[in-house]
């Protein structure tokens, strides 16, 4: 079993839907996105058209993140999911710096949106986090161990996302990857992310 992630690129929108509900399931500080959605115009006009790619942690089965941690606060689940205990984090980033794919985050503290403080939704959620560490994302665990998919691809309303297991060749995402000549970003790091894309 090795979970991992496809995501359809001639379905992807960039409606952001991925990104505000990642956002709300994990409760990040002001700047930490754990999904985001990279944006590029290309052409001339009038022939102009926009290219969106969503973007979050890889969850390499070579992950060099996991490779450099001192402490082995970063590490690897038996599923394939990178994860950081907080407990063993330092803060000394080496992970974030050794990440080819820039998706990691230092949280160095509290910061509000606004100036008159924080509601008490972002005090609920935020609360958990703690300071001084490195995050980012984990496929959802919690949910996905409860049954359900990651809060990205459970609110794509366009149906871009597409989650489960990577050694299963019947799986969904294994017939995607190999039906649509699936791709990862990068592949020149000998990471072996385990997202995919699928061509526009």
């Amino acid at each position: 079993m090795r979970y991992g992630m496809v995501i359809d690129l001639k379905r992807c929108i960039g409606c952001y839907a991925c990104q505000l509900s990642c956002k709300a399931e994990n409760g990040t500080p002001p700047g930490v996105f754990y999904a985001r959605v990279l944006k590029k115009e290309e052409g001339q006009y009038p022939t102009v058209r926009q290219l969106f790619l969503p973007v979050l942690c890889n969850h390499c089965e070579n992950a060099p993140c996991v490779d450099v941690c001192p402490t082995g606060a970063s590490f690897q689940w038996e599923d394939g999911i990178v994860d950081i205990n907080h407990d063993k984090c330092v803060g000394c980033r080496a992970c974030m710096m050794a990440c080819p794919y820039s998706n990691r985050y230092y949280n160095d503290g509290p910061q509000n949106y606004h100036p008159s403080g924080p509601t008490a939704y972002e005090k609920a959620r935020v609360a958990r986090h703690q300071t001084g560490v490195v995050m980012k994302c984990n496929f959802c665990r919690d949910r996905v161990r409860a049954g359900e998919l990651p809060a990205c691809v459970a609110n794509c309303p366009t149906v871009a996302r597409y989650f489960g297991d990577l050694d299963d060749p019947n799986s969904e995402v294994s017939r995607l990857i190999k039906e649509r000549a699936g791709f990862t970003l990068l592949p020149e790091a000998g990471t072996k992310p385990a997202v995919y894309y699928l061509p526009a």
